[in-house]
């Protein structure tokens, strides 16, 4: 798609339309100090010298081989099937920003709806919306859900340290507005049956993860029954590969499951744009945030798609909207969609069942080095693709060994996040990986740490 300027003649006639001299009078109001400096350019230069210019600065990214990066906490590389990319290229959802005419909308509307049915299946819930920005914000969406759901009068938050730590950021950041707290177990490895007794008739959810932020699975019996008997609701955050071969959790009782939808055919992409999965019970359907597509028929009887039960305060009373948010990740979530529907049913639990024996295989063979030794929760629960590794040295220190001596990306710094955790790594390990190059990280971290 070219970019075609203004010409001069059509710039004077918008700032005549408008009463204003030059273009530099639109700035007026900007302290001249604040304003962005002039930019130095150089002269035009042709189309095959520009090329070379472009084709040289490209260069200087660094591509990264999914084989040899161990990095994940909430971001992973996956196989990503050539439909993904083929079919996000079509102009119909390339260039469809919005949903909101039905009449010229009905392709994406009815993608979106695939989306969310295949989501209920993934997760046991009973309706889907058709996608927030990412995980993070799908939780805090899930936590006002549960407040809106106390109707004011529960005020606390119950919520597992093993939660993502930017996670529960940007839910504390969300309920600054709110007259709500969190509390939890200040131990993020503990075991979740120790948050039971903090819930009361003052808790509106219990917030878990499962797997958790270090991967591991948690035990989940009783949760769901304790957090109802209290008149709680249970929210899950989920990582969806993991539910190829795990239970959903609507199997446990969950009220409300979230989840960074990334994984599901979508690049790392430094850090977005990802995907938010929100998935809940019908009964909380009117409190649902974002968008929900309905299917329905016209005048003539024939199927159509439809934006049903819109929320926001875009659409309704800000008084009685649920969330203030204001758009959906629609490509990302159609991105998943086909991502879903080309592996199918056996071929995500086939990715699963790789993402789990790799990181096996993987932690096992770490185990057997000097110095190093897996750590708290790896060592206490089963895992599913990450675990974490106690070092013999700094993380940092041992990372810039690994890629600079290897071209090898390694785990996350948990110290980053956690101060008891100097020198612990999380490893991520993914369908990805082959025997050959698990083995060359471990020799490679064996190396970096001496």
């Amino acid at each position: 798609m070219s970019y075609v300027p203004h010409t001069d003649g059509e710039r004077a006639d918008m700032l005549a339309a408008i009463g204003v001299a030059r273009m530099e009078d639109l700035f007026a109001d900007v302290g001249e100090k604040f304003r962005f400096p002039q930019l130095d350019l150089p002269p035009p230069a042709a189309e095959p010298e520009l090329a070379r210019e472009m084709r040289a600065l490209a260069a200087r990214n660094a591509a990264v081989d999914p084989s040899r990066s161990f990095l994940g906490a909430g971001v992973y590389h996956h196989f990503r099937p050539s439909t993904v990319d083929y079919v996000l290229s079509r102009g119909e959802f390339a260039t469809s920003y919005t949903q909101y005419q039905p009449e010229v909308s009905q392709g994406m509307l009815q993608a979106l709806f695939e989306y969310q049915s295949m989501i209920c299946r993934l997760t046991g819930m009973e309706v889907s919306n058709a996608s927030h920005y990412n995980g993070a914000t799908a939780l805090a969406e899930a936590v006002l859900l549960a407040l809106n759901v106390g109707a004011g009068k529960r005020r606390k938050i119950v919520m597992s340290g093993a939660v993502h730590p930017q996670y529960r950021a940007v839910v504390q950041t969300y309920l600054r507005t709110h007259a709500a707290t969190i509390v939890g177990d200040d131990d993020p490895a503990a075991d979740l049956a120790r948050l039971k007794p903090l819930l009361d008739r003052d808790t509106a959810a219990l917030v878990i993860q499962n797997p958790n932020f270090f991967g591991a699975c948690e035990p989940v019996d009783g949760l769901a029954e304790a957090a109802h008997a209290a008149g709680a609701l249970l929210i899950v955050v989920t990582d969806p590969i993991a539910l190829g071969l795990f239970q959903p959790p609507g199997a446990y009782g969950a009220d409300v499951v979230v989840a960074e939808g990334q994984s599901l055919g979508l690049p790392p992409s430094f850090g977005g744009p990802h995907l938010g999965i929100f998935a809940t019970r019908m009964a909380h359907v009117r409190r649902l945030s974002g968008h929900l597509v309905g299917e329905t028929v016209d005048v003539d009887g024939r199927r159509g798609y439809v934006l049903t039960l819109a929320t926001r305060e875009q659409h309704i009373r800000r008084a009685k909207a649920t969330s203030n948010i204001c758009t959906n990740s629609a490509l990302c979530a159609v991105g998943a969609a086909v991502y879903l529907a080309t592996l199918g049913k056996r071929g995500l639990a086939r990715v699963a069942e790789l993402c789990f024996h790799n990181s096996h295989y993987a932690a096992a063979e770490i185990g057997k080095l000097k110095g190093f030794a897996l750590a708290r929760p790896s060592t206490t629960k089963p895992f599913f693709k990450e675990f974490v590794v106690r070092l013999p040295g700094p993380v940092a220190e041992i990372n810039t060994r690994l890629r600079e001596l290897h071209g090898i990306i390694g785990g996350y710094d948990l110290g980053r996040d956690f101060p008891h955790l100097q020198n612990h790594m999380l490893v991520a390990v993914t369908e990805t990986h082959t025997r050959a190059s698990i083995d060359a990280f471990v020799a490679a971290l064996d190396e970096a740490a001496r």
